[in-house]
């Protein structure tokens, strides 16, 4: 499946049983924007906004909180600032049962100024995006977190395709042990991924739970230029729709 292309929300818009939904928004916004979705917030958000060192990173952390806040807030037909979250053993963030835990899940990743949103209705689900970047490191990297079989792809690889590859690998496999739950309790080198140029992304191998591949889909994501990202989720064959946040 080649990746989907991010577009304007429709004005009838309705999360389907057999569709995901992929937002990509700006993390910065206008003053007033800011302040507005900083509003939407609860006090245990603000609170870890204020455990950022940088001050662009609490308005990235505020801005992301809110405009999650937003999207569930139209799917849900609630005011964002009565919305009620919860955190799994490994932080990964629902809805309290109140609210409908199983009618939407969803997950979120941030990138140097860029959220990434995906949304579904009862299966996991897990995104990740990463600006690609230059990073001195990542033939070390590569070889303390990949897996053996995913290692020998990424050192045949000529230099010119090592950076883009490494990103891709790296989106898959934190979207899988995002979706999971598991986080990095799940070490990156137990499962495998498949990146074949032009071909499908997709899960290979879990080490110990071999049974478990098939019901997992793996999509890479194209949001911006210069950003890889992923998605990982429960089952097959669905039907991606790609949004572009616009506030």
């Amino acid at each position: 499946m080649h990746s989907p292309s991010f577009s304007p929300p429709p004005l009838d818009l309705a999360l389907r049983p057999d569709e995901i939904h992929v937002w990509c928004a700006s993390l910065d916004q206008q003053v007033s924007r800011f302040q507005m979705l900083s509003q939407t917030l609860s006090l245990d958000e603000h609170l870890r906004a204020e455990r950022f060192h940088f001050e662009k990173d609490i308005e990235h952390f505020i801005v992301s909180r809110g405009i999650l806040r937003m999207i569930l807030g139209c799917y849900l037909n609630i005011e964002p600032n009565q919305l009620q979250f919860c955190y799994g053993k490994n932080g990964k963030p629902a809805l309290v049962d109140t609210f409908g835990s199983g009618i939407v899940h969803f997950n979120l990743s941030c990138s140097d100024g860029l959220g990434l949103y995906a949304f579904t209705q009862d299966h996991e689900i897990g995104v990740d995006i990463e600006r690609i970047r230059d990073i001195p490191e990542m033939d070390q990297i590569a070889k303390q977190f990949f897996s053996i079989n995913e290692n020998d792809v990424f050192v045949s690889l000529p230099e010119n395709r090592k950076k883009e590859t490494f990103f891709k690998f790296w989106t898959c496999k934190e979207a899988f042990i995002k979706a999971t739950g598991d986080g990095l309790s799940r070490p990156l080198d137990k499962f495998d991924v498949s990146l074949v140029q032009g071909e499908p992304a997709k899960l290979l191998r879990i080490e110990g739970d071999s049974k478990e591949v098939p019901y997992w889909s793996i999509q890479e994501l194209k949001p911006a230029f210069g950003f890889a990202a992923a998605l990982a989720i429960e089952e097959q064959g669905w039907c991606f729709h790609c949004w572009q946040w616009l506030g």
